[in-house]
């Protein structure tokens, strides 16, 4: 796939799963807004305004101007209180107010996503406060697709509405999540040197992968099947994507091997802010 057709992929996965989403909400009871998520503290309107205020950053509206409630127990660090800042703000809007916002932004950002003049590889930076960085072009429409199709799933889990886990965006995920396996392994998990570590994933999503720690304590991802790994994983698909973006563990992990190593690299799993 050429840089072009990977932006384009990537646009035409954001627009479907922010289509999925608005689907999701047209029909939503006022009560379900409230319904509590995955997300530390956020309910669904929360995700909702979540969406709504990172793609108006990078449209270029002005940030909120708003004063963060004192006893918001999730909010912890800079990173929590740059990314509630918006949410809250948008906590006195009804449902009717967040999903014509919702609506409002979605045109305005496919518009300008049309309008791009940007090349694949475009340095441009990230909507995330402390944590911005300048990545390429390509990089942040692939990280948008992540975000907004995460949370697609954080919505379906709350309101009960399985779908959209083997959708395009779901396959970008994937490969995104893949990227950041072997610092979760050899790096977070602290694996030394010589390990080898396997994924089995089955569900909607299928792959086996295998990461190895080489001499100089990084890992590498391939797909080569090891006969006698330290530990091999099997989970489903949903599973580990709850895993790896610090959703928790819903459903039972098949850990072979070194039980100690496995515990850790579980507990050192998330791959997300």
């Amino acid at each position: 796939m050429t840089d072009n057709q990977t932006v384009q992929a990537c646009v035409d996965a954001w627009t479907q799963s922010i289509e999925s989403i608005s689907e999701l909400l047209a029909a939503l009871p006022t009560d379900s807004w409230n319904r509590a998520t995955d997300c530390p503290g956020w309910s669904v309107r929360d995700i909702v305004s979540h969406i709504i205020a990172v793609e108006s950053e990078l449209l270029g509206d002005p940030r909120p101007i708003h004063s963060l409630p004192r006893d918001l127990r999730h909010v912890t660090t800079e990173f929590a209180r740059y990314v509630e800042l918006p949410v809250d703000k948008r906590r006195c809007h009804t449902p009717i107010e967040l999903t014509s916002e919702l609506d409002y932004v979605f045109i305005r950002r496919s518009r300008a996503l049309r309008d791009s003049r940007h090349e694949p590889g475009d340095p441009v930076r990230t909507p995330t406060g402390p944590l911005a960085r300048e990545v390429p072009y390509w990089a942040l429409l692939r990280q948008r697709v992540l975000d907004v199709w995460v949370h697609e799933q954080d919505l379906r889990r709350a309101l009960g509405e399985t779908g959209n886990l083997d959708s395009p965006a779901a396959l970008i995920t994937r490969d995104v999540l893949l990227e950041g396996l072997p610092k979760a392994v050899a790096k977070q998990a602290g694996a030394p040197a010589g390990t080898v570590v396997s994924f089995d994933v089955t569900g909607p999503v299928e792959f086996l992968r295998t990461v190895r720690v080489g001499a100089d304590g990084r890992g590498t991802l391939d797909e080569r099947v090891s006969l006698a790994p330290d530990v091999q994983f099997t989970m489903d698909w949903e599973t580990y994507v709850r895993l790896a973006c610090g959703r928790g563990r819903p459903n039972p992990v098949e850990a072979e091997g070194d039980q100690e190593l496995a515990a850790r690299v579980l507990a050192n799993f998330a791959l997300t802010p």
